[in-house]
């Protein structure tokens, strides 16, 4: 595995977002973490990446413990996308992408940059527009790409079909795919819980703070109570 967490807890104040939450995520997998609002999900990305501390638990690594300091979290090579894209507006687009590179050598960013571009024409086209007058899908776009940047082995996605048109939404999830055939492992939170469990490899259900069912995702897709409060009550 190569990122495993056990037994965690995260608390805000008094209140307890996380409670025992355990996962692994095999290297090169898409795991999909599905639930409502309020269950939890972003907390747990959070808290991987270092943005929010734990009370209780652990999180490993490559089978080491991970720092819990955001940009030792970066240096490892875990990134998070976080909700709502949160690009800098005022920035062009090749300045965000360059944001995402922080740590890494001029000759490396260069390299990587063609890399983001190739995955992404049109960011090539657009980079050097603002990145606030750009669609929905296409700060999406460049909110990965800013994130691919750094190299990362684990990407954490949280919500990336938000607000976003069905069209664009497919195609944002094609580009999981890709992204991920070349080698790197996702760890994916989605509200379009049928998106995400046929793209993912292994599903998590967290609600209320825990862990409640887990399994592959082709099987969690035909589970009776996934079906009834997560798909409409529809199987496809």
């Amino acid at each position: 595995m190569i990122l495993e967490v056990s037994d965690l807890t995260v608390a805000y104040g008094r209140v307890e977002a996380l409670r025992g939450v355990s996962l692994n995520v095999p290297a090169g997998g898409i795991v999909t973490v599905i639930g409502s609002n309020g269950a939890g999900k972003t907390t747990l990305l959070s808290a991987i990446s270092g943005l929010v501390r734990r009370r209780s638990g652990e999180i490993l690594y490559e089978g080491r413990p991970l720092p819990a300091a955001p940009h030792r979290v970066v240096a490892a090579g875990i990134v998070q996308v976080p909700e709502g894209r949160r690009v800098f507006s005022t920035l062009t687009v090749e300045e965000n992408l360059l944001m995402g590179a922080f740590l890494r050598r001029p000759a490396e960013v260069r390299e990587r940059r063609e890399e983001v571009y190739e995955l992404f024409p049109v960011l090539r086209d657009r980079k050097s527009q603002f990145a606030g007058t750009l669609s929905g899908g296409e700060q999406q776009m460049l909110a990965i790409g800013r994130a691919l940047m750094s190299r990362p082995k684990v990407i954490l996605l949280d919500e990336p079909s938000l607000g976003l048109a069905p069209k664009v939404v497919t195609q944002v999830f094609e580009l999981i795919k890709a992204i991920n055939a070349g080698g790197v492992t996702i760890v994916l939170v989605e509200q379009n819980a049928r998106k995400a469990l046929v793209t993912a490899d292994y599903a998590y259900v967290l609600q209320n703070g825990r862990v409640t069912l887990q399994g592959p995702a082709a099987e969690l897709a035909d589970d009776p109570a996934v079906v009834a409060a997560y798909l409409g009550g529809r199987r496809e």
